[in-house]
């Protein structure tokens, strides 16, 4: 898993790489303008490349940068130039898909959530979501572990009151579309599109255009 941020007028020419959830206890090791972020078991969980433009050239962007692999080679030769452990692995998989709820039941353990069973594609995943209008049989937006929301959130594997939830449904306000409805709510997309498609964003700026009037 690999997710990339830069912003220059924040952090200046430094790009944030994540590739596992936080921990509550960090530890960091730096070696020149590297600097690589370990869990409370000792496993990189990210690095900051400081003034990456001497690795990458000049990034003309702001918020998430996806990495080509020439690049993320570049930036694996320079972790092992610096000594610091692991490496970045190449991730081109969409993280906003089509899914499909297939399965629909109250959470054991509390009224306002519900526990859906949800086709991508390629598998069957478990979500666990609180919003008032999910139901059996909708076609939805799921934003998969890695996928990073438009207000910074990254999402990861996780656990809400005891069951497991694997992703999030997502909301119009959630993925920034133009329009949105400021309500909790998830955005239900149309029937024929496939499970696993790879979310556009036009087609949700449509749907919600549609359902304004």
């Amino acid at each position: 898993m690999l997710i990339t941020s830069y912003n220059h007028p924040a952090f200046g020419d430094t790009l944030i790489a994540i590739t596992g959830p936080d921990t509550e206890d960090q530890t960091t090791q730096q070696k020149g303008d590297i600097v690589a972020i370990l869990n409370d078991q000792g496993q990189v969980i990210g690095y900051n490349f400081l003034k990456v433009s001497q690795w990458l050239g000049t990034i003309n962007a702001k918020g998430q940068v996806k990495l080509t692999e020439d690049q993320v080679s570049q930036l694996n030769a320079a972790i092992q130039q610096a000594g610091l452990p692991g490496k970045l692995e190449v991730d081109d998989k969409p993280k906003f898909v089509i899914g499909k709820i297939v399965d629909f039941k109250a959470h054991p353990d509390a009224d306002h959530l519900h526990v859906a069973q949800v086709d991508i594609g390629d598998k069957q995943v478990q979500i666990v979501c609180g919003a008032p209008n999910a139901a059996l049989g909708q076609t939805v937006v799921v934003a998969l572990p890695g996928a990073m929301m438009p207000d910074g959130k990254i999402i990861w594997p996780d656990s809400l009151r005891g069951v497991a939830s694997y992703g999030m449904i997502s909301s119009a306000r959630e993925l920034a579309i133009p329009g949105a409805p400021q309500r909790r709510g998830i955005l239900v997309m149309p029937d024929h599109l496939a499970a696993g498609t790879p979310f556009n964003a036009k087609e949700a700026a449509a749907v919600v255009a549609d359902q304004a009037k």
